[in-house]
């Protein structure tokens, strides 16, 4: 028994593309490429069986991966022959396609076609999906903390419950069915039934990216088993390059690891071979992000306190030709144990087109390094791949409309070079040219047509950034996001399929967030976006969380601008104030001497005469003042005496009494 898995946490662009063999015989390999289209190699011939393009691959992008078990029905089916029967059997069905957006899709590869969608469970990121091996259930856990149950046969939820309080990023099912591992960074043990927990564990530092049981049966085999107790589990994480291994025991007290693989790197690929008894050891193969595979076996019997090396580690590179003989690395993808259990079914090269090959396992060497020319393996496929193909031959003059953006076109080079046919001339007799004169004069003027200035045009820079945001391809959307012509930018974005409108945000937030200039380049996209793609903008029913880190993002730099826009202004004073200070000291000195002194006749002499001038005028005013008062009392005298009223003399007064 077998088992593999690709590390579903941590995700991302320097991350491996998720990837899962079939369980039985490891015929075929699911592998998401960075395009979003899924790919089903068949794994003895390396040729590709079959390729699904999901509607919303870039906005939606495939983030695990999980066969069904041979057992897993579609539905109610009627009773098929024993022939029929037997084909069913061999043929693998159901792929599990867990999507970034929260939705599950159940991929058919018989069919060849999306069979059902499993919506309304998640609202986050789907990290790992798992199918129950007895009764068809799914369970998946994803970045909004919850673990849902799911009926792959109604694509109902069955149950939903928080798992963590944090993101949930793997999920295992024990042998028996009846627990569940889950783990965020610590790793708890669910009873199925009840949806309690049944024990906890340490976990790692970060997030864990893989769960698998290593063995079915306890290494006590003399006491009563009930389905858990005793078993081992293997648990690794994201940058983390110890693989810890885990024993439930009937105690609660025991909570840490019991032992430990050490690997060169993060892990990105574990498959292993299922101890079913004390005496097998178990067989351990883990892929790493450096492109080395590492080879394990090892009988679990308790505490071991000493990290365990690999017994061998396999590498593959390139020959050398004769310009560059020195040998390149090519990393390996996935690799998984054949049913024997005695080889490997190794992937190497690249996502797109990679490269299935069977290896034994006979080796004792603790390093192996296969030699393997990928320039030439490639090359016999393609060749054996088009056989069949026929290529046309067409006139060198013809125009081939390329998919894309309507009226994109390109001229079809000479297959030989030969001299060029003679047009055929208008015949004296006749009164017309032919169809074929006129369709070639057109073309010729077509060909004449020229950009003015060699500028390229906005129906390539359209097609450009197409390839470039489904390839993620830095080179051409550095090309395209780059140039500052408004009109350019403008055409541009009108021109692009509406499909690309949303993957054409996210790369702009993403870029927002790098160097300032970068970031006021990208605006000007932004804001045509908004305004030309408005009305399907507002068609989305997942507008909000598609555009939320731009929101969040714009919404921290306008807080700030505030604060910014007062320091802007205390900054422009003060360099407005030293820029005027130096002015004034560059200035030179103004001659300050006067062209003409005027200066009036005061002297210590002249003041001398004010001040007896003030003397003799108060002394004149106290002169004035008696002779007036003089004058008063004459006047008084002289109106008594006319009155006769002036006073008698007192003699008088006594004789008239």
């Amino acid at each position: 028994m077998a088992a593999g898995e690709a590390c579903s946490g941590g995700w991302g662009e320097s991350a491996r593309a998720p990837c899962a063999f079939s369980p039985c015989g490891r015929r075929l390999l699911a592998l998401s490429g960075p395009d979003g289209r899924l790919r089903v190699w068949d794994a003895p011939s390396s040729r590709l069986h079959r390729e699904y393009a999901p509607s919303a691959r870039l906005s939606a992008a495939c983030t695990c991966l999980a066969w069904a078990p041979p057992a897993v029905k579609e539905g109610p089916q009627r009773k098929k022959r024993k022939s029929e029967a037997v084909e069913a059997g061999e043929q693998l069905d159901l792929l599990a396609i867990g999507t970034a957006v929260g939705s599950i899709l159940l991929y058919s590869t018989v069919k060849g076609d999306l069979q059902s969608k499993l919506d309304g469970g998640h609202d986050n990121k789907i990290n790992c999906i798992r199918w129950h091996q007895d009764n068809g259930c799914l369970y998946s856990c994803s970045e909004d903390k919850h673990i849902v149950e799911w009926n792959s046969q109604t694509c109902k939820v069955k149950c939903k419950w928080k798992g963590d309080n944090s993101s949930v990023s793997s999920l295992c099912i024990s042998p028996d069915g009846k627990m569940l591992l889950s783990a965020g960074r610590t790793i708890k043990l669910w009873d199925l039934e009840t949806k309690e927990v049944y024990r906890h564990f340490t976990g790692h530092a970060t997030a864990v990216s893989s769960l698998m049981f290593t063995t079915v049966r306890p290494p006590n085999e003399n006491q009563p088993f009930d389905g858990i107790t005793g078993l081992y589990f293997l648990s690794g994480a994201v940058h983390d390059r110890l693989l810890s291994v885990w024993q439930i025991r009937s105690d609660r007290k025991e909570k840490n690891a019991v032992m430990s693989f050490t690997v060169t790197d993060e892990p990105i690929f574990i498959d292993l071979t299922v101890s079913e008894s004390k005496e097998e050891p178990v067989k351990l193969a883990v892929v790493c992000r450096d492109g080395q595979l590492h080879l394990f076996e090892h009988i679990l019997n308790g505490y071991c306190k000493k990290p365990l090396t690999s017994n061998c580690a396999i590498q593959i590179a390139t020959p050398g030709n004769d310009s560059d003989s020195t040998p390149k690395p090519v990393p390996i993808l996935a690799a998984a144990f054949c049913s024997d259990k005695q080889s490997l079914m190794i992937v190497y090269g690249n996502t797109l087109q990679p490269i299935i090959e069977r290896v034994s396992l006979t080796t004792t060497e603790s390093h192996v390094c296969l030699v393997r020319d990928i320039q030439k393996t490639l090359t016999l496929k393609m060749e054996m791949a088009v056989t069949k193909v026929k290529t046309p031959v067409v006139n060198s003059e013809a125009k081939v409309l390329v998919p894309g953006v309507p009226g994109h076109s390109a001229a079809i080079k000479p297959q030989s070079s030969g001299t060029k046919k003679a047009k055929n001339k208008k015949k004296p007799g006749g009164k017309e040219a032919s169809i074929e004169d006129r369709l070639g004069a057109m073309d010729i003027d077509a060909m004449k047509v020229k950009t003015q200035g060699g500028l390229p045009q906005t129906d390539s820079f359209a097609v450009l950034l197409v390839q470039g945001l489904e390839s993620n391809d830095p080179d051409i959307l550095n090309k395209v996001l780059q140039t500052r012509k408004e009109a350019l930018v403008k055409n541009t974005v009108a021109r692009i399929p509406v499909h690309a409108v949303i993957p054409l945000l996210h790369e702009l937030t993403k870029r927002l967030q790098g160097h300032p200039y970068s970031a006021s380049q990208m605006v000007r996209w932004l804001k045509c976006i908004f305004t030309i793609h408005a009305s399907y903008l507002s068609t989305l029913p997942d507008l909000v969380p598609q555009l939320g880190m731009l929101y969040q993002l714009m919404e921290s730099r306008v807080k700030t601008l505030q604060k910014l826009s007062r320091l802007h202004g205390k900054l422009y004073l003060l360099i407005t104030q030293v820029a005027a200070l130096e002015k004034i000291q560059d200035v030179s000195d103004v001659n300050q001497t006067a062209k003409l002194v005027y200066e009036e006749e005061s002297s210590e002499e002249g003041s001398e005469d004010e001040m007896i001038a003030d003397k003799d005028s108060d002394d004149n005013w106290e002169e004035d003042e008696e002779k007036e008062e003089q004058s008063e009392e004459q006047e008084m005298a002289v109106d008594k005496e006319i009155n006769g009223d002036s006073d008698l003399d007192p003699e008088n007064e006594s004789e008239e009494e």
